[in-house]
């Protein structure tokens, strides 16, 4: 008689004891409490100025000698009832009048078409930077203006028409800073933007109203071809329903001016890095563009930017919309991180106010339709936010 192998249920046995032995730790391991799993830290503290619960999305900020506080909403697609507004017990409300927020085709000189900037200067005038160029299209004809508003009066005491060879068919005007100890009545520097021709320094001189492109099309104020950017875990790019992803291609966008005026920085917002040129180049129209383009300075990298900012102290700083952060980069070229919270979805526009705050928006810019295929994700409120740094703005007079 043949003996029974038994080899097979035995091993049938001691795997199953095996497994269930394996299952309880993989059980417990599962079951481990989330709070105890290390997560990122917050750097510095923010603080909420204001909510935007209902209205359109704001790009710009600003804040006068006596604490007003004013903001701008392009017409990039939203519905804007008016393009510049003044934050007033709580609400915003349309400045100077909702008839100058009211385009007028006839009177482009006259009216606010999409307004990207707006900046008190060292006189407390509010200057209003209108590019003219609704949704990034072509600029319309006659109405690129640099508008200066007396905060005494809300009167408006200043236009400057940018005229067809400087703000070209595709030029985006962006941000402006000011020197008014230039020339007669002052000096604007303005970054050209473009998303689809040749980015650059605009220079306006205010008594005149002349102006003159700088650096167009040079690297320094192009988009870094082999930029590519990342903003909450997707890789950011125009995104078409039915249409292959396009790069996300801006050009110069952040600017600064150092606190005595001799040093202009500025930054493509598609790159991560900062360029520093000396002013008395860019002051010349007639200068030679060769000396120029050679006095240009590669400071490295400060993140991705939408908006720079300099203190009287001789700092600069940096918003990194990579990252929900902002920079700081001290007298000796160091940076370090002032604030990093995953309330500041996108901080665009840096400005120093009276108070010893730094002002910015987080507008969520990323999660427009336009680059999750015709799907809007952002979410309000849009928010102004403030975080102390104990210096005051750069004021040239």
């Amino acid at each position: 008689m043949q003996a029974k192998n038994t080899s097979v249920p035995f091993i049938a046995a001691a795997t199953t004891a095996l497994l269930i032995q394996l299952a309880f730790p993989i059980a417990a391991h599962a079951a481990a409490p989330v709070a105890a799993v290390p997560a990122a830290r917050t750097v510095g503290t923010i603080e909420a100025v204001h909510q935007f619960q209902t209205g359109p999305m704001p790009t710009g900020v600003t804040v006068s000698a006596k604490g007003r506080i004013f903001v701008n909403f392009p017409r990039w697609g939203d519905d804007v009832p008016f393009t510049v507004g003044e934050l007033r017990n709580g609400a915003v409300v349309a400045y100077p009048s909702q008839a100058a927020n009211t385009f007028d085709a006839k009177k482009p000189a006259d009216t606010l078409s999409s307004v990207q900037s707006v900046v008190v200067d060292a006189l407390d005038r509010l200057w209003i930077l209108d590019p003219a160029a609704p949704g990034f299209q072509t600029r319309i004809a006659g109405a690129a203006k640099l508008v200066a508003v007396d905060l005494a009066t809300n009167k408006v005491v200043k236009t400057i028409i940018i005229p067809a060879d400087v703000a070209l068919d595709t030029t985006y005007l962006n941000d402006v800073r000011f020197d008014l100890r230039a020339g007669k009545a002052g000096v604007a520097y303005i970054t050209d933007s473009s998303v689809s021709g040749p980015g650059a320094i605009i220079v306006v001189d205010i008594d005149s109203g002349r102006s003159w492109r700088k650096l167009s099309g040079h690297p320094s104020t192009s988009p870094d071809p082999a930029f590519v950017p990342f903003v909450e875990g997707q890789r950011l790019a125009q995104r078409a329903p039915g249409k292959a992803p396009q790069p996300f291609a801006v050009a110069a966008d952040g600017i600064a001016l150092s606190a005595d005026g001799a040093t202009l920085y500025y930054s493509p917002l598609s790159s991560r890095h900062l360029y520093a040129v000396p002013t008395k180049l860019l002051l010349d129209a007639g200068a030679n563009e060769t000396a120029l383009a050679a006095a240009v300075r590669d400071l490295g990298e400060k993140g991705a930017s939408d908006g720079l900012e300099a203190d009287d102290q001789g700092r600069l700083y940096a918003g990194d919309y990579e990252h929900n952060s902002i920079h700081q980069r001290q007298a000796d070229g160091q940076w370090t991180t002032l604030a990093s919270d995953p309330r500041m979805l996108w901080p665009d526009t840096l400005s120093v106010g009276p108070d010893g705050y730094l002002y910015f928006i987080a507008n969520q810019l990323h999660r427009q339709a336009g680059f999750h295929d015709g799907k809007d994700l952002r979410q309000k409120p849009y928010m102004l936010f403030r975080t102390r740094i104990n210096a005051g703005p750069v004021m040239l007079k």
